[in-house]
């Protein structure tokens, strides 16, 4: 199978994951790039961030023109995480590959395992309108500050959105109900990649576009489509897909940095 046609299936794959499940996609973009198209670990979290930059906003305003992104919340998580996911980009460049490919594989475990165990962002309250989310903030803002820059972290090191960790902390930390918090990941998500990638320029200029630029653009048009797969699949059977895959290949990564 050609490189193009692997990276244009594995780009629909995570355009579908992200805007369907706020996160999740993005942790299977870097070992797609790493073992279906031949990328290094270091390439590989680079070229994520740009694909996951890209999806993010599309995913963002199909979910936005649903009013389903609580602005003021998110804002204030992105700003967190900013300054962190700049710092932890400079720093990826600087770990072993090894290094990187394990952290990555035990984040792919754990993004596994909280899809499959049920939880808050599973059984969040009903939306009652973005008040909510605003109070929480306004009441938590040094937590919700703090959960922020973890994410940005996350983000800036291995090239992750953090969905999977971002929409649970938004219905715990800030109070969301379920749909707003998929929703104002996808915001978080896209600053932070934007801050990672500003410190990426010696990696960013080494990026095969010619791979990326089909991969980032299968990964748009799958966004589009996310929301309503979601629905019509329903969320709990697509996380429980999504956790199998990630557990599969964070075992394979795991082995492949050891061995």
């Amino acid at each position: 199978m050609s490189a193009l046609v692997l990276a244009l299936a594995a780009g629909a794959v995570v355009g579908l994951a992200l805007s369907a499940l706020g996160g999740g996609g993005s942790v299977l973009a870097v070992p797609a790039l790493i073992y279906l198209l031949g990328f290094t670990p270091a390439a590989a979290t680079t070229a994520s961030l740009i694909i996951v930059t890209a999806t993010s906003i599309t995913a963002l305003y199909t979910h936005a023109r649903a009013g389903a992104v609580r602005w003021r919340a998110g804002a204030l998580f992105a700003a967190a995480g900013l300054l962190p996911a700049a710092a932890a980009g400079a720093a990826a460049d600087r770990l072993p590959q090894p290094v990187l490919t394990a952290a990555f594989a035990a984040v792919a475990a754990l993004a596994a395992v909280r899809m499959l165990r049920p939880g808050p962002a599973d059984s969040g309250p009903a939306d009652s309108g973005p008040a909510v989310g605003d109070r929480a903030v306004a009441v938590r803002p040094v937590k919700v500050a703090g959960t922020g820059a973890g994410l940005g972290a996350l983000t800036g090191l291995l090239g992750v959105g953090g969905g999977f960790l971002t929409v649970p902390a938004l219905v715990t930390v800030a109070a969301f109900e379920m749909r707003a918090a998929v929703g104002t990941s996808l915001l978080v998500i896209a600053a932070n990649s934007l801050a990672s990638l500003a410190t990426r320029g010696a990696t960013t200029a080494g990026v095969d576009w010619a791979l990326i630029a089909p991969f980032t653009g299968a990964a748009i048009l799958g966004a589009w489509d996310g929301k309503r797969l979601a629905a019509r699949v329903g969320g709990t059977r697509l996380k429980r897909t999504f956790a199998i895959l990630l557990l599969a290949v964070a075992a394979f990564m795991l082995v492949d940095a050891v061995a």
